[in-house]
């Protein structure tokens, strides 16, 4: 293999001769092989356009010459575009605060602007990986920065599933409103209710957890570029730090807005727990939703039976016929792993120390994880298992008519003792609520049917 010689203020090391990267990245190969992945295209994005930004702040403040800016914003929009992008090689999870994943983005530009001024790789005497890609930039700014980029672009990706999940509910609780159905409290007979009511309220606690989660993004919004090292701003111009966050969000067509304290903005990463909270708790409410649909649909013949799920594989290797509720399991391993990451997240908040925090980068493992994780579970849900959800409409019938959910309704006639002691009797003898009704109020079978009607029991008085 050709190869080049590079140095740090560790010592000399061996690059490939073809790599964009250098020896900062070739060093975190070594030091960091954590996850076996490498960092989400959506963070290697966002580092370009930060480059980007930076390089034509610096072009503004008269610290960048034209012709190296130029190079540069060339360099990042190739990267933009989709290249280069196996050269991004650091593992995600690192030490040293993100500074592996910074250098790997300094490098890889630079060599790539190298290039578009007629140079060869390595050569940093023409583009330099710190002095003119990470010129007036930390780390420390830079890193955040990109985190809150990536994380804004994979929020936005939620939503689409989400709304499309929300409008598949309000169909089903249109289709399904006409039926009357046993409602459990403790999964014990409780009083009727539609089953479109209950496909109604998944629909409205998604909406709340598609709410929760784009009210986060408010706080990812404000960026401590401009901060370098502590949030002091050294080695950066004034004309750089006024700039560069308006550059910023102009190339992202964000409302981006610098943080009113860049020593806290540095410091703190507090920001990304109301985040991950938002994504845990909208994946609670479609676990909580899956846990249901396994159990109404349970059986077929021996369990609830009330909704049929969409086959989707053979259930077992050994019995035959069977099949499993697949879909709302993975959703509910989805949120599993969703509150895993969530527990990282808020330690890893916690853990920075003094000016910095030190553990960004498990963080940002975890986060993206979580918002593909729920991109992806929604995905499934809604073509795999919700669209295609069918009802039993002769055993809900049945199973209303042999439970005592209509008896609360006596209570205005009877009182609740009375009520009560018909219950008894019903689940002792088996006789139904009717004709308990009809024998111990000495009413017509007419009267016994206006008075434990389902139909309106559901209904909201409002």
């Amino acid at each position: 293999m050709d190869i080049r010689h590079e140095h740090d203020s560790v010592g000399n090391l061996d690059v490939p001769s073809d790599a964009y990267y250098g020896v900062h990245s070739q060093r975190a190969v070594v030091n960091f092989p954590m996850t076996g992945e490498k960092l989400h295209i959506e963070q290697i994005k966002a580092l370009a356009v930060i480059k980007k930004a930076a390089a034509l702040a610096n072009l503004k403040a008269g610290v960048l010459d034209q012709r190296i800016a130029d190079a540069i914003t060339r360099a990042c929009d190739d990267v933009l575009a989709g290249q280069l992008i196996d050269q991004f090689v650091v593992d995600p999870i690192q030490g040293g605060a993100g500074t592996s994943a910074n250098m790997n983005a300094n490098e890889v530009i630079a060599n790539r602007a190298i290039e578009h001024l007629g140079g060869v790789k390595g050569d940093y005497s023409i583009v330099h990986p710190n002095d003119h890609v990470n010129n007036a930039q930390s780390t420390n700014d830079v890193y955040p920065t990109s985190g809150k980029l990536a994380a804004l672009a994979l929020m936005t990706k939620t939503e689409q599933p989400l709304r499309r999940l929300i409008s598949v509910l309000e169909q089903k609780a249109k289709e399904f409103d006409p039926l009357v159905k046993p409602g459990r409290t403790q999964l014990q007979d409780a009083v009727p209710i539609r089953l479109g009511q209950s496909f109604a309220a998944y629909a409205h606690a998604v909406t709340r957890g598609l709410n929760r989660i784009i009210a986060a993004r408010e706080e990812l919004l404000a960026v401590n570029m401009g901060a370098t090292a502590i949030g002091t701003t050294i080695n950066a111009t004034a004309g750089y730090v006024d700039n560069i966050v308006p550059i910023l969000a102009e190339l992202t067509g964000l409302p981006l807005r610098q943080t009113d304290d860049l020593i806290d903005g540095t410091q703190h990463i507090d920001c990304f727990v109301p985040v991950s909270a938002a994504v845990k708790s909208c994946a609670l409410i479609l676990s909580k939703m899956s846990n249901d649909l396994r159990l109404l649909s349970s059986g077929p013949k021996t369990g609830l039976g009330e909704l049929n799920l969409p086959p989707r594989q053979n259930g077992s290797s050994i019995m035959p016929g069977k099949v499993n509720p697949v879909i709302p399991e993975v959703v509910t391993q989805c949120y599993m792993r969703i509150a895993g990451n969530d527990t990282t997240i808020t330690m890893a908040a916690e853990a920075g120390q003094l000016e910095l925090n030190a553990f960004e980068p498990v963080l940002f493992y975890s986060l993206f994880q979580s918002l593909e994780l729920l991109a992806h579970a929604v995905d499934t849900f809604i073509d795999n298992c919700v669209v295609g959800i069918t009802a039993n409409p002769k055993l809900l019938h049945t199973m209303l008519e042999r439970s005592t959910c209509a008896a609360t309704a006596l209570c205005s006639s009877i009182g609740y003792e009375r009520a009560a002691a018909i219950v008894k009797e019903s689940l002792r003898t088996g006789k139904t609520l009717h004709e308990l009704t009809v024998e111990k109020l000495g009413i017509t079978d007419d009267d016994a049917d206006r008075i434990l009607d389902p139909m309106p029991l559901t209904e909201c008085q409002r």
